[in-house]
C-alpha cells in the first residue's frame, strides 16, 4: 500500500483550542472556557490539575539539580519513589527501570523479558503473545505487541512477529463461549498457542489487565488471569502485565491485577504514577527475573539518557505520597459501584447504550446499534469521535474508542475522573456524558 492509499487517520481532532491553565479537575483554554476533565486527558491526571505540593516538590528538585544522570548517581527522589513503589505492589515485584512514559515502559518490559531468558541461555525463547484489541504503545516493539489496526497499519512489514490472540472480553466472548466462561476459553487459547509453537519458542505473554484504548476499560473475565500465571508457569514463559492505563490505582487497586490475585513477572506502569505533572513510567520486575538478570549481566541492559530523571522522579514521590495520605485508591475501589450506577442510571432511557463497565474510575460506555445482537454501528460513521467533540462543545473531557469490535467498527466512550473528583463533579462528569450522547444519536437521527 502506498502512504497516499493511507485512510486518514481515525483520531484526527482538527483545529485545537490553545489550553491556558487548569485547577483540580477543570481545564481552562485561551477563550476562558472551562472543560470538566472527564477522562484526565487519557486516564493520566488521577489527582487533578495545578497541585501547589506536586509543583513545589517540583521546584524543590530544579533548584538544586534537574537530572542527575542515572548512570553517575543515584538520588533522594528515585530512592524515594523505588521505596514507595515496592510497598505499593507487595510481593517480590521489588526492581525497577525508571522511563519517561508508557511506550518506553513497555518496551522495556519486552526487553526484560528477552534478556531473562538470554541470562538463563535459552535463546529459543523469542516470541511474544499478545491478544487483539490490545494497545501497548507507540515504540516499534509495544507497537508490534498491540492489536489496534488503526494505529498499526502505517508500520506493517517492520514490526515483530506476534502471535495474536482474541479479546478476553465477557461482553463480547468468544466463539462458543458465554461471559461465564470467556475467561476459560481464552485461557485454553493461549496454552494451545504456546504448544502449537513449542514452549522452548515463547518468551513471555503480554496483556492489559483491563483494557484501555484499543477495547474501551474491558476487565479482565473472573478466572481469567490466575488461569494465565498457571499456564506460563507450566511452560516457562513470562507473564507481562500492561498496567500503563489501569495500573498506579486507576482501577481501585495499586496494582491493576492485585484484584484477580496475580502476581506478574513484569509490569509497566506511567500514566498515574505522576499524574501528567511530569514524564515518568516505570517497568516493574521480580526478585525472580532480577536474580537471572543481575546473576548474568549485573543489570538491565535497557536505559535511556533520561531514565530515572530526578526532577520527574520527585513529581512521582508528591503525587504518590497525596494519593497515600488522602486514601485515593481506597476512594476509587469505593465509588466504583456507586459511580457505574450514576452511568447508568443517566443512560437508562438510551436504547444505544449496551455496555457499561470498567473498573474503579476507568469506566466506558458501548454504544450498539441493536442491544439484543450487539451489532456496532458502522464504523463510517465515527460516533465515537462524534461523541468526543459535541462533549467538548459541552465543556467535557472525554476518551473515544473507535474500532473496539473488530478493529474497524465498534464506539466506546472512557470516562477516568481524578480519583479527588467530588461527588458533584462526578455528578456533571455523567450528566454531560449523557447529554452529549443523546445529541449525537438525535442528529444522527439514531435515537
Amino acid at each position: 500500500m502506498s502512504s497516499a492509499a493511507l485512510p486518514k487517520h481515525i483520531h484526527s481532532t482538527g483545529d485545537l483550542p490553545k489550553v491556558a491553565w487548569a485547577r483540580g479537575s477543570y481545564v481552562y483554554d485561551a477563550t476562558g472556557k472551562q472543560y470538566i476533565d472527564g477522562s484526565g486527558g487519557p486516564a493520566v491526571y488521577c489527582i487533578g490539575h495545578a497541585s501547589a505540593e506536586v509543583n513545589d516538590a517540583i521546584k524543590d528538585q530544579l533548584d538544586r539539580i534537574a537530572h542527575g544522570y542515572r548512570y553517575n548517581f543515584s538520588s533522594d527522589a528515585l530512592e524515594e519513589l523505588t521505596d514507595i513503589i515496592r510497598k505499593r505492589c507487595g510481593g517480590t515485584l521489588n526492581h525497577m527501570v525508571y522511563v519517561t512514559g508508557g511506550s518506553e515502559a513497555v518496551e522495556s518490559c519486552l526487553k526484560l523479558a528477552l534478556q531473562y531468558h538470554a541470562a538463563r541461555g535459552e535463546m529459543s525463547r523469542r516470541r511474544f503473545i499478545a491478544r487483539e484489541r490490545s494497545w501497548h504503545g507507540n515504540t516499534l516493539g509495544a507497537l508490534s505487541v498491540s492489536g489496534f489496526l488503526e494505529r498499526k497499519r502505517a508500520f506493517e512489514g517492520s514490526l515483530l512477529d506476534v502471535s495474536r490472540l482474541s479479546p478476553a472480553n465477557a461482553y463480547r466472548p468468544v466463539a462458543g463461549a458465554t461471559a461465564e466462561t470467556a475467561g476459560e476459553a481464552c485461557a485454553q487459547e493461549l496454552e494451545a498457542e504456546i504448544l502449537r509453537l513449542g514452549p522452548e519458542k515463547i518468551c513471555a505473554f503480554i496483556f492489559e489487565p483491563v483494557v484501555g484504548a484499543a477495547g474501551g476499560c474491558v476487565p479482565a473475565p473472573p478466572g481469567y488471569a490466575k488461569r494465565v500465571r498457571e499456564i506460563c508457569d507450566r511452560h516457562g514463559v513470562l507473564m507481562i502485565s500492561d498496567e500503563v492505563m489501569c495500573g498506579a490505582g486507576r482501577t481501585g487497586s495499586w496494582r491493576a491485577l492485585e484484584r484477580d490475585g496475580v502476581e506478574p513477572d513484569i509490569m509497566s506502569v506511567a500514566k498515574g504514577l505522576a499524574a501528567g505533572y511530569l514524564p515518568l513510567g516505570a517497568a516493574i520486575y521480580t526478585d525472580k527475573v532480577a536474580d537471572a538478570i543481575h546473576g548474568r549481566h549485573g543489570a538491565p541492559m535497557t536505559g535511556h539518557t533520561f531514565t530515572g530523571h530526578t526532577a520527574c522522579c520527585a513529581a512521582g514521590v508528591a503525587v504518590q505520597k497525596i494519593v497515600a495520605r488522602e486514601r485515593l485508591v481506597e476512594r476509587v475501589a469505593a465509588m466504583e459501584q456507586p459511580f457505574r450506577a450514576m452511568l447508568a442510571d443517566a443512560t437508562r432511557d438510551i436504547a444505544a447504550v449496551g455496555d457499561i463497565r470498567g473498573r474503579g474510575y476507568f469506566q466506558a460506555i458501548e454504544l450498539v446499534a441493536d442491544r439484543d445482537s450487539k451489532a456496532p454501528f458502522d464504523g463510517e460513521r465515527k460516533l465515537f469521535m462524534k461523541v468526543r467533540q459535541q462533549a467538548f462543545e459541552n465543556g467535557l473531557i472525554c476518551y473515544p474508542v473507535g474500532g473496539n469490535v473488530d478493529g474497524i467498527n465498534g464506539d466506546v466512550v472512557i470516562l477516568a475522573p481524578p480519583y479527588n473528583a467530588s461527588d458533584a463533579e462526578l455528578t456533571e462528569i455523567v450528566d454531560k456524558t449523557a447529554a452529549s450522547i443523546r445529541q449525537v444519536l438525535r442528529a444522527e437521527r439514531l435515537g
